[in-house]
C-alpha cells in the first residue's frame, strides 16, 4: 500500500482554490484518472472530472498534471515517479468547474477548416464510382489521421496563450489532414481560413503541441507543411 497526495485545482464558478486529497494505493499500475475517481466516489463527490471511454480515444480527459498536458487515463502513477501529484484543469481554455474546461472554442476552430472531403456534391453522392487511393497517398496523411482532438496540443501551445483567435494546432493538424487527402478537392475553400492573420501563420515552431500529443501525431509538422504549400502556391505565376 502507497499513499499518494493529490494537489487539485478546483473552481466553483466564482472562485478557485487548491485542495489536497490523500489517497492509499494498492499499486502504481493505475491511472491518474483511477486515482481522481476514487476520490471523486470514497472521499469527495463534490469533484468534477470529465471523462468516457478510459483508453486514450475519446480524449476527455484532457488535464495538465505535473505541468504537462496528458490524457489522466494513459498517465500512470509510476511513470510520475512521486509520491506528490499536482493536477489542473487544461491551460488556455475556459474552466467551466475543476478540472472540466470547454472545448466547444476547439471544436468551432476546426469545424472552420471544413475537416471532411470538399468535392462537388453530384460527384460525391450521385455516382457510382469509387474514389480509391494508393498506399503512397494514404501515407501522406497518415499519421495527422490519429489525431482525436482532446485539445491538449491546444494546452500546450504558447501562441494560444496571448492570442486566443490563433487557430491553434488541433484545428491546423485537420486542415493538412484533409487537405493532403488525395480524394479532396478543398484547398481553395481552407486556404482562406488558414492563410489569414489567426490562421497558420502566427505558429512561432515551439513544437510543444507535437510533445505532448498522447496519440504520436505531430501537429508542428503539419502545420509546417501547411505554410510550405501555401509559399509554393504564391511562388507560382
Amino acid at each position: 500500500m502507497k499513499s499518494l497526495v493529490v494537489k487539485v485545482k478546483r473552481f466553483d464558478g466564482s472562485k478557485t482554490w487548491w485542495q489536497e486529497y490523500k489517497v492509499d494505493i494498492s499499486s502504481e499500475k493505475i491511472s491518474v484518472l483511477d486515482v481522481l475517481i476514487k476520490i471523486k466516489e470514497e472521499q469527495d463527490p463534490t469533484l468534477a472530472v470529465r471523462y468516457s471511454c478510459r483508453m486514450a480515444i475519446c480524449g476527455s480527459c484532457g488535464m495538465v498534471i505535473n505541468g504537462i498536458p496528458r490524457l489522466a487515463c494513459q498517465t500512470l502513477i509510476s511513470e510520475l515517479g512521486d509520491s506528490k501529484i499536482t493536477v489542473e484543469p487544461m491551460w488556455n481554455h475556459e474552466v467551466v468547474k475543476d478540472l472540466v474546461v470547454d472545448l466547444e472554442p476547439d471544436f468551432e476552430k476546426v469545424k472552420a477548416v471544413k475537416p471532411y472531403i470538399l468535392r462537388d456534391t453530384k460527384e460525391i453522392y450521385e455516382s457510382d464510382v469509387e474514389f480509391g487511393q494508393r498506399p503512397e497517398e494514404l501515407e501522406k496523411y497518415y499519421n495527422f489521421a490519429y489525431c482525436i482532438q482532446c485539445g491538449i496540443c491546444m494546452a500546450a501551445c504558447p501562441i494560444l496563450g496571448s492570442n486566443p483567435k490563433f487557430l491553434g494546432p488541433m484545428a491546423l493538424n485537420a486542415a493538412y489532414r484533409w487537405s493532403a487527402d488525395s480524394r479532396d478537392r478543398g484547398w481553395n475553400a481552407r486556404r482562406a481560413v488558414i492563410d489569414a492573420e489567426d490562421g497558420v501563420w502566427p505558429c512561432h515552431l515551439a513544437y510543444t503541441c507535437s510533445a505532448v500529443c498522447p496519440r504520436g501525431v505531430d501537429p508542428g509538422f503539419s502545420i509546417q507543411l501547411l505554410k510550405s504549400a501555401i509559399l509554393r502556391r504564391r511562388a507560382r505565376p
